[in-house]
This record gives C-alpha cells, structure tokens and sequence, in this order.
C-alpha cells in the first residue's frame, strides 16, 4: 500500500490519539528512513530519542533474531538469562546495586514512585509519600507520572490529579529546600530536561539537589529516561557533574529500540520492593533484555560516545553561526547530541516545511526546535539539515 491509503486505514481503526503527520515510515537504515511511497528522511529524532544506536543496528538486530528463535517469554516466575546479565551490565557502569525492569520510561517512574514511598513507609511510617518535582518536567502518561509532570496542560481532562507531588521551578535550589516539609520522601528531577525545552542546571544544582536529600533523609531521583544511554556525551547524563542518585529511570534507547525500562537503585533502597510489592508481565522480557545486552555491547566499544561529542560540538557551533543571520533564534542549548534551540515565535511550522525536504524535526514547547538525532549522525547530514534551517527560518530582514 501507499501512503494514502494507509491513513486511510489508520483513520478508519487506530484510535486518534496522537496528531500525526502524514508519513508513513516503512523501512529505516542508520540516521534515514524510508516511507511507503519510497521517499527518503534524514532522521533527527530518533523516534523521540530512543534509536541513538541508529535505526536496525546489526548487533541488536541479530540479538533480536537470535532470541526470538529461541525464547521469547516465560514471565518473571523464572530466572532469565538475558536479564540477568543486563542487570549486571547496567550496575556495573552506574551507581546502582541492582536493576528492576519494565516496559516503558513511565513505568519506570512509576516504580521509582514506589520505591520511595515504600522505602519511607518502611522507615518512617505513613507520614511520608510526598515528591517534590520540577515545573516544565515530563514524567510520563499514567496519572501517576501526569501528577510528577510540571506542565498541567498533560493533565488537562484528567482530574482529579494523583496526589502527592509539588512542583517547584527548575535549578533553583532554594525553591526545591522551600518545598521540603515532614510529609517529604524524595525530590525527582531530569538531570536536564528535554520535553520541557532543553533546559540544562547551572552548575552546582545537582550536587545541591544531592545535599539536600542527605540532610533531610529523602531520595533523590534522576529521571533519564531520555538523557540515560549516551544521549549527552556521556553514557548516563550525572555522570558530568559526577552526583550520584539513589535512583534512576531509564527506558528509550536502553535496548535499541526495543521496548523496555528499568529502575536502578542503591541498597537499602532497592530492597524496599521485596516479592509480592511490584512487578510487571513483560517487564525484562528475554527479547528486550537480549536487546539491551547488544546495546551495552555497542556502548561499551566507546566510538558511539565519542561522535556523539564531537558531533554535537560540531552541530551547536553551527548552530551558533546560523543564530548571527537569523535573529529569531534566542538561545542554543545543547550537551552532546541534545538539542533546543529557542526561537522568538512558534516553530511547530519547520516541522512539516522540514519534512517535505527531506528531514525529520521536532518542536516541543511552541517555540524550541528539539533535534535529538542518532548519536550515529554525521558532519554531512548536520550541514544539510543546517541548509534547510537557514532556508526556513526568517533573515535578519524579517525582524526589521
């Protein structure tokens, strides 16, 4: 079939619950993808961040081949090999004792939810269960991780809102201490936000943020969900100021573009969700922990990481030279390969006008254009997309 007529397909029996743009991906190499009409993308953003590998790596495509003709299921009344050694993997390049996994980066945040407050119950009783969040976080889609969102336009249709969660602003250390009270178990934030617009903290914040929770006995949570799996440079984005949570949500690229999230926490916390106090049926499945264990594989050969850095040096220089010809764009805010760039009016309208050219673009917030291409991008395929930006955006003219 054609483009046209899977829409028409998909209007007659998919529930209309995303806007989509009328593209039909079909089959997708590296940083392109092809749609069903045979025309070719440049792809900037990763399926929302998860394809940082690049679309159909062939060492996680042969782990899924491999897997899938041997086993696929069984549930977590059994041991699993794959999950075991992922697990292992993921302690062993982070902070954490030991890993839980699930199915999705809103689960995971789920299952940090619980860990906090199950840790603090155990602890201290009832009185403890309240999160203080960021204003402009993301956190998820189950009223739960609606409630941690800092953005109410989410949670907009959907009262009432979970309780327990207080939003404060942003890499603001003062706001967050304002915020703790008795009823406090742990403070969550992104390490730098992403759906929220590309916001980075001063330095500092962390190591605040992480002092403030040793003082007052609360978890601190990172939510990377997005930044986790090299997406910044480095393989999980604490890693540059060197702050360490209790724990961290992970999901996206963690295995490739499979399916999956995990929980990584430090003991005692991790043990505060004993047998019978969470889990999840497809949560470390053999066939998305397969997955996960050739991505940590390809990680581990550190030439992922390594462009990443450069190609993201590369990408916002350029994008600071484009910002002198183009007076609509504010600020650039970038670590590794992602990326805001902030304009003065709405952007959501490249998206499409970048699409007919040839390339895959985000917008989130209204006015920041977010590129969060596989950390496999090249210098050729960043300076055409600068091409197109320098064509679609207005000229100093346009501001006089």
């Amino acid at each position: 079939m054609h483009t046209k007529e899977y829409i028409e397909e998909a209007e007659k029996y998919v529930a209309g619950t995303y806007g989509r743009y009328p593209m039909v991906p079909v089959r997708a190499d590296d940083t392109h993808i092809w749609d069903a009409d045979g025309r070719e993308y440049t792809d900037f953003v990763s399926g929302l961040g998860v394809i940082n590998l690049g679309h159909c790596h062939p060492k996680v495509v042969e782990a899924i081949r491999e897997q899938a003709g041997t086993l696929m299921h069984t549930s977590n009344l059994f041991h699993i090999p794959p999950q075991i050694e992922l697990a292992k993997r993921l302690v062993e390049a982070s902070f954490a004792d030991k890993a839980y996994f699930c199915n999705s980066g809103a689960e995971a945040n789920e299952s940090a939810v619980k860990l906090a407050r199950k840790y603090s119950h155990d602890k201290y009783g009832d009185g403890r269960g309240d999160i203080i969040t960021m204003l402009n976080s993301f956190h998820g889609r189950s009223l739960t991780t609606l409630a941690a969102t800092g953005q109410p336009k989410f949670s907009k249709g959907f009262y009432p809102r979970s309780p327990g969660f207080v939003h404060v602003p942003f890499d603001d250390l003062e706001a967050a201490e304002a915020a703790i009270t008795e009823a406090t178990c742990a403070i969550m934030v992104e390490p730098m936000q992403g759906e929220g617009g590309v916001h980075i903290p001063s330095p500092g914040y962390l190591a605040g943020l992480r002092k403030l929770c040793d003082e007052r006995d609360l978890l601190l949570i990172f939510d990377e969900v997005q930044t986790g799996m090299g997406r910044t440079g480095m393989l999980f984005a604490y890693e540059h100021e060197g702050v360490m949570p209790d724990a961290m949500s992970l999901a996206k690229s963690l295995a490739g573009g499979t399916a999956i999230g995990a929980l990584l926490a430090k003991e005692p916390f991790i043990s505060a969700l004993g047998p019978g106090t969470h889990a999840s049926t497809f949560g470390g499945n053999f066939l998305a922990t397969a997955a996960g264990v050739a991505a940590m594989d390809v990680f581990a050969e550190g030439s992922i990481l390594t462009n990443c850095k450069e190609m993201g040096a590369y990408f916002t220089a350029a994008l600071e030279s484009l910002k002198e010809n183009h007076s609509c764009i504010e600020e650039i805010r970038s670590k590794g390969l992602m990326i805001g760039v902030e304009l003065d009016h709405e952007g959501v309208e490249y998206v499409p006008q970048a699409m007919e050219r040839g390339f895959l673009i985000n917008c989130t917030m209204g006015s920041v254009l977010r590129f969060l291409p596989p950390l496999t991008i090249t210098q050729v395929d960043i300076d055409r997309l600068l091409a197109v930006l320098d064509e679609l955006l207005p000229g100093p003219e346009a501001a006089d």
